[in-house]
């Protein structure tokens, strides 16, 4: 975790209902619940009009680099995610990483593979 991260109202509204919805799930699930509930307690609530289009929230499209490895993808709900079309999960562990970074941010987060280094390159399309 580094620096300063930022949340729509409404995205954190939204969030809170996912995490009590998942809050008796497997193991393996908790453990990203958990580690979203920290970044949505850390993160400055701000109303759209408040965050610049470089931050990420949900539905934004992102060009980032994991571990040197460049890719467009674009943050969702779990509900909508579809690994095939590049739509990740926020409950995924680089997905509850990128949530609220700016573009130029530089993240280590611990992933299933070990610690990744993740780089938000640009920030293609944020919803307003």
């Amino acid at each position: 975790m580094a620096g300063a991260i930022y949340i729509k109202q409404e995205d954190k509204e939204q969030l809170m209902k996912i995490l009590e919805e998942n809050k008796y799930t497997s193991h393996t699930v908790s453990k990203y619940i958990e580690s979203l509930e920290l970044e949505m307690e850390r993160a400055d609530v701000k109303k759209p009009d408040q965050i610049s289009g470089n931050f990420i929230a949900m539905n934004s499209k992102v060009i980032i680099s994991v571990n040197g490895i460049e890719e467009e993808i674009t943050l969702v709900y779990p509900k909508d995610a579809d690994a095939r079309n590049n739509k990740i999960s926020v409950l995924s562990p680089i997905g509850t990483a990128i949530l609220g970074y700016s573009e130029g941010s530089v993240i280590e987060w611990r992933i299933p593979d070990g610690l990744a280094k993740i780089e938000i390159k640009k920030v293609t399309n944020s919803p307003s």
